[in-house]
């Protein structure tokens, strides 16, 4: 459990899936549904603005009301988020997962986003 987030990201991969803010909340959706992830970091250009959860849709979009067709990422993500460094131990990241009640941890160093790693990203790493 004293690995870093940067072993972690280097066997997972380091893809990061994005969506702009003025994608609209279905548009994301239909993007995590093809990718079978979780969430999507919220890039205007190079700058993450926040992040897209299951959660966000189900609280800020479904349980409103509202078409998800019609509302913009930008008003359902989530702005302030937790960040991480990749020289984070796995340990460490469960634990800020667990007080923070988060599921995904975007990791960056020196103001780059280097991939994000999930609550299940750290249970497989830990289990295996």
């Amino acid at each position: 459990m004293y690995s870093t987030l940067s072993e972690v990201l280097e066997e997972k991969g380091a893809i990061v899936y994005s969506v702009q803010p003025e994608a609209t909340v279905q548009d994301a959706v239909l993007a995590m549904k093809a990718h079978n992830i979780g969430a999507l970091i919220v890039m205007s250009g190079s700058s993450p603005m926040g992040v897209f959860t299951e959660r966000d849709l189900l609280v800020r979009v479904v349980a409103k009301g509202l078409d998800p067709n019609v509302v913009l990422v930008s008003d359902a993500m989530t702005r302030n988020f937790f960040s991480v460094k990749p020289s984070l131990t796995v340990h460490d990241a469960m634990a800020i997962i667990t007080e923070k009640r988060c599921r995904h941890l975007p990791v960056f160093e020196n103001g780059a986003l280097l991939g994000v790693v999930s609550s299940g990203d750290l249970t497989k790493w830990v289990a295996n």
